[in-house]
């Protein structure tokens, strides 16, 4: 019988290692699995790479990551938003390497390990400092940018409905950048809302199949992060 869920936090982080890329759903706050971020902490793992689509807010979550000094590299596309001090002191300090990624070659880049796509050519980019020393090449009158594909080792994901098959719905925008996410790494773990009994999800709002999900924990809205 095929059954994904986990029933802690502590038991679905189990084989996150030191050095691993982290894949990182959400767009602020919203569909960040905040549970399974914070969670990191606990396991020790040092020296991450985490992407995400910005450097996180105020004290949880990616921020406290930051602040642990659990993160070497960060990849994302907006480092900048209200609340990101702690990013921003330690770029500042040159504690955090980071690489600056526009928001939709983020996500295509992502996209593109799922899909098994090595590398594509997108036109967003060139003629700044983005494009600094990768290929360019002219496609149909139009100077593109050679963009490689962006795995992970384990993506963290938050979803609204889950089954025990690893089934997953999103609601509204928490859908963001976790389908992608998903399908990018070799580990993927949800945070879901909702857990249903099997069979009772309907297969048309399925956005994640389960094949790309391998670990399930039920964390009801509202509920305390660690």
């Amino acid at each position: 019988m095929i059954d994904k869920t986990i029933a802690t936090v502590a038991q679905a982080l189990e084989g996150l290692e030191h050095g691993n890329t982290l894949l990182l759903g959400g767009f602020g706050a919203v569909g960040q699995a905040t549970h399974l971020i914070e969670g990191v902490l606990e396991t020790g793992a040092r020296d991450l790479t985490v992407v995400a689509n910005n450097a996180g807010y105020g004290q949880v979550g990616l921020a406290r990551l930051l602040r642990e000094g659990r993160v070497r590299k960060l990849i994302c596309s907006y480092p900048r938003i209200p609340g990101s001090t702690i990013f921003e002191e330690l770029y500042r300090e040159g504690k955090l390497e980071l690489e600056l990624v526009p928001q939709g070659t983020l996500a295509e880049r992502m996209r593109a390990a799922g899909a098994g796509i090595p590398a594509f050519f997108t036109p967003t980019g060139f003629g700044t400092r983005l494009a600094d020393g990768k290929e360019v090449r002219d496609y149909n009158g139009r100077e593109c940018v050679l963009e490689t594909a962006l795995y992970g080792d384990v993506a963290l994901i938050e979803a609204w409905e889950a089954d025990r098959w690893g089934n997953l719905t999103y609601k509204a925008s928490g859908r963001n950048f976790n389908p992608v996410c998903a399908m990018a790494a070799k580990l993927t773990i949800a945070q879901a809302q909702h857990l249903l009994p099997l069979g009772d999800m309907d297969p048309e709002r399925v956005v994640t199949p389960g094949i790309f999900v391998n670990r399930v924990v039920h964390i009801p809205y509202g509920s305390p992060t660690a």
